[in-house]
């Protein structure tokens, strides 16, 4: 019999207002997996009120900053001992390789002991004025429900990165996790009330974007939204909620540039563009789908990435032995399988890849693809795909490689290929992005902060400076003099 999963809301299941259900499948074999609430205005709504009662509560409000870091090291505590159970879920909830989901568990912890230690960090500041009897300084405080809208392609991690900060800082969330991966979030939601946190603290409603996302979007009483996906939807949610005057945190699209220079270890950077683009099924915001190589090395690069790229192994995400895991949906299999055809109609080469292959499972499956003969200005090189597809190109100097690099509207993520240290230097400066890898490429800690510049997006996630994502600057002036007020024309500084 088919699970059946309901919201989760003030600290227990909630069945959907209005009784219905979605269906989740798993995308390596198309068997379905499990049944979850069609979210709608009213169980919105009632999640929103449950976070508002619970972040207005004097429990909530007398939680000092270090009993909630406390809570939170328990709550990395139980996904580390459920790190199994989780890799497992969302393996076969969108298809990732099973043993890059147990790698991202081992490490998801660390998320929560890292804000748990900032909890009790965030501090305001005493500023000088010019009279001794005048006292004034600063304090942050929380701003009250954060709704967070977080995506398909890794669904706790991305989560995480909202809900840590959230919570260290003393907010309460409602999370909208994708249609398409919903039951590991769920999960967290109950470990985050079995780890201590109150009921209503950390609310989940499944369901469409288009209605539990939008109605979460549109609640009056959300103080920020912090939202991971497309470019074209983090637009709409900006424009929604800028007449109510709330914050965003928007970590949006990406078209990367993967810059290899004639001085670099070329077996090295043939590896990190394999792994910029074709890991994860190059599923992932950063994915580096733009390669630039020096035309002294061109050849060499391309026949190292294609030679390793027709080595990958294809098929069940859960086997041991597999290197390229599916799709996660079917309409996502058929975008990328039309950008290929356009690049090729675009006048591109295909060196390798551009087939759905035959693995044996009725998956949603590709090739890992090499397109040449592109240039800058195709729509292949200037649209996300969000699948393992590669476009490699030749440059000849370094202002060439740049101005290529910096023209596209995106601005997430860059790596750069060179044993010049000078070089890495200039090209880290000038490379309009927020991540820039120089000699590696897709690494990430909750400790390094993360900004999309252009159309990627807008606010940090991640480190230290994400906390003031969450909290609100303000500012305390206090008069010590017990003696008469002065010319109460006269402006006081």
């Amino acid at each position: 019999m088919t699970d059946r999963l309901d919201h989760f809301i003030a600290g227990d299941h909630s069945p959907p207002a209005n009784g219905e259900y979605l269906t989740s499948t798993n995308p390596a074999t198309l068997e379905t997996l499990y049944e979850f609430a069609r979210g709608s205005a009213d169980d919105v709504a009632k999640a929103v009120d449950s976070a508002r009662r619970t972040f207005e509560t004097r429990e909530w409000r007398r939680t000092t900053p270090t009993q909630r870091g406390h809570l939170l090291r328990r709550l990395g505590d139980l996904i580390g001992e459920n790190a199994d159970e989780l890799a497992t879920l969302e393996s076969q909830d969108n298809g990732k390789l099973l043993r890059e989901m147990k790698g991202q568990l081992q490490g998801l912890p660390e998320y929560l002991y890292y804000y748990g230690g900032l909890a009790d960090k965030v501090q305001g500041s005493q500023i000088p004025t010019n009279s001794p009897e005048v006292i004034n300084f600063t304090q942050r405080e929380p701003l009250g429900v954060v709704g967070a809208i977080t995506p398909w392609n890794s669904p706790l991690t991305l989560t995480m990165s909202k809900l840590a900060p959230a919570l260290a800082a003393g907010n309460t969330l409602v999370i909208k996790p994708s249609e398409y991966t919903s039951r590991t979030v769920l999960r967290v939601a109950e470990l985050a009330y079995e780890a201590g946190f109150p009921a209503g603290a950390v609310n989940v409603v499944t369901g469409l974007g288009a209605e539990a996302g939008q109605s979460l979007v549109d609640s009056p009483q959300i103080a920020k939204i912090s939202f991971t996906g497309s470019t074209r939807t983090g637009a709409a949610i900006a424009r929604a909620v800028a007449p109510r005057f709330i914050g965003c945190t928007l970590e949006l699209g990406g078209k990367s540039p993967n810059i290899v220079f004639e001085d670099a270890d070329v077996s090295n950077a043939a590896m990190g563009v394999i792994a910029g683009i074709f890991a994860a099924a190059g599923q992932t915001c950063i994915a580096g789908s733009r390669v630039f190589a020096h035309r002294r090395i061109y050849d060499e690069l391309l026949e190292k990435v294609t030679e390793r790229a027709s080595t990958i192994v294809i098929g069940d995400p859960m086997a041991p032995e597999t290197e390229l895991g599916p799709l996660a949906f079917a309409n996502q299999l058929d975008k990328v399988e039309s950008y290929v055809h356009l690049g090729v109609d675009e006048g591109g080469r295909l060196a390798y890849g551009g087939r759905r292959p035959d693995v044996g499972l009725p998956g949603y499956f590709f090739e890992p693809t090499v397109l040449t003969d592109t240039h800058n200005e195709m729509r292949i090189c200037q649209e996300e795909i969000f699948g393992p597809v590669a476009a490699i190109m030749p440059f000849d100097t370094e202002d060439e490689v740049l101005r290529l690099a910096n023209d596209t509207e995106y601005g997430l993520a860059a790596g750069v290929w060179t044993s010049n240290l000078q070089r890495a230097m200039r090209m880290s400066q000038r490379l309009e992005a927020g991540t820039i890898w120089t000699n590696m490429y897709r690494a990430m800690s909750p400790m390094s902060p993360r900004q999309g510049f252009k159309n990627s997006g807008v606010g940090i996630e991640h480190g230290f400076e994400s906390m003031h994502e969450y909290t609100r600057l303000k500012s305390l002036w206090i008069n010590t003099d017990e003696g008469p007020l002065a010319d109460p024309f006269v402006l006081g500084r």
